[in-house]
């Protein structure tokens, strides 16, 4: 009775409705064949060179690079460069990934056996007071190359640096695990930090993709066996980005990630207690973060992520284990082991 009496009240007029789920990006629609776009002979600039070229072919050759050809991007016809740069002169940005030491060892391997290097990267302006260039697209490549000892490398080079900003976002989408989002995410906030503190934080979310990922990856960096995703689910539901500059929203992920890696102290105690009871599960955290979760009743509005948190870290503190059975636990044998055990 009482579960029909709670369905019912569910659909009265007055019952809050439930929060809509974050909008994912739209897939482009395929388009007619041969619609868009220029013709190979469009992508062709004639004379010295594009006006938007001339600096950067000036900053190629002051870099010790040669000019190899101008052409118009055939999609967007935007100008661009074909170049070959000294391998001193070309770093990988600072805020993507850690380099991969088997990845570009073996990739190393492949392009010493080929005896060719057949896939240039690209290069953006290295931002002031920085000679030469970076690469977003390309940091394995550049290690193979410097690896095998070559002198120069090939590469695409593009005027405008927000390039940069795009090429990172959808590397980001294609990261391996939530630890190495989140630590990408971060990185290109810290960049952008760098060029301009003062631009509204929601005007960045096409390079962030979620709010949680920045807060998530301060927790990495400050502990990097955190189990990010136990907490995912709850911070993507409450947090959203900003209408302050980045120079300011970036205090507000800095205190929630403390926050955050506080509830994990006390949930790190929580399933210490469990193992002293004996019980044993790849699902320890995932368990006990559910319980001390305040979301999972709520269905009209949803409170701050500062709320969340401290609800959480307050339940976790006096979690108790002892009202906890191995079969509370088998129910948890559809989630996701915890990443830290």
């Amino acid at each position: 009775m009482a579960s029909k009496k709670r369905a019912s009240s569910a659909r009265e007029p007055n019952a809050p409705k439930k929060p809509k789920a974050p909008a994912r990006r739209k897939t482009p629609r395929k388009k007619e064949a041969q619609s868009a776009g220029l013709d190979p002979m469009g992508c062709v600039i004639d004379g010295a060179g594009d006006p938007a070229l001339t600096k950067l072919e000036q900053h190629v050759a002051d870099a010790g690079g040669a000019v190899v050809g101008r052409f118009r991007d055939p999609l967007g016809g935007h100008p661009m460069l074909f170049a070959v740069l000294p391998t001193s002169k070309i770093e990988p940005t600072p805020f993507q990934r850690d380099l991969s030491d088997a990845h570009h060892k073996r990739l190393a391997e492949v392009i010493e056996k080929t005896g060719r290097f057949l896939d240039p990267v690209i290069a953006i302006t290295a931002p002031p007071g920085v000679s030469g260039f970076w690469t977003p697209n390309g940091r394995h490549r550049l290690a193979a190359m410097q690896r095998l000892g070559a002198k120069s490398i090939t590469a695409l080079v593009v005027p405008t640096r927000e390039v940069a900003w795009q090429i990172l976002a959808l590397n980001t989408e294609k990261a391996h695990n939530l630890k190495e989002r989140s630590l990408e995410v971060i990185r290109i906030y810290r960049g952008l930090l760098e060029e301009d503190d003062s631009l509204a934080e929601k005007g960045f979310s096409f390079y962030l993709e979620d709010p949680a990922l920045v807060t998530l990856g301060i927790c990495y960096e400050k502990n990097p066996r955190f189990a990010g995703g136990a907490y995912h689910p709850v911070l993507r539901r409450v947090e959203t980005f900003s209408d302050a500059p980045i120079g300011d929203a970036i205090a507000e992920h800095e205190r929630l990630a403390e926050l955050t890696l506080e509830v994990e102290e006390k949930v790190a105690a929580a399933i210490a207690k469990l193992r002293e009871k004996g019980l044993m599960s790849p699902y320890l955290r995932s368990f006990v973060v559910a319980r001390i979760n305040p979301l999972r009743w709520i269905q009209g509005d949803l409170p701050s992520a500062d709320k969340v948190l401290t609800t959480m870290r307050d339940r976790a503190a006096k979690f108790n284990a002892e009202k906890v059975r191995q079969e509370d636990l088998a129910r948890m044998g559809g989630g996701v082991p915890d990443e830290a055990d």
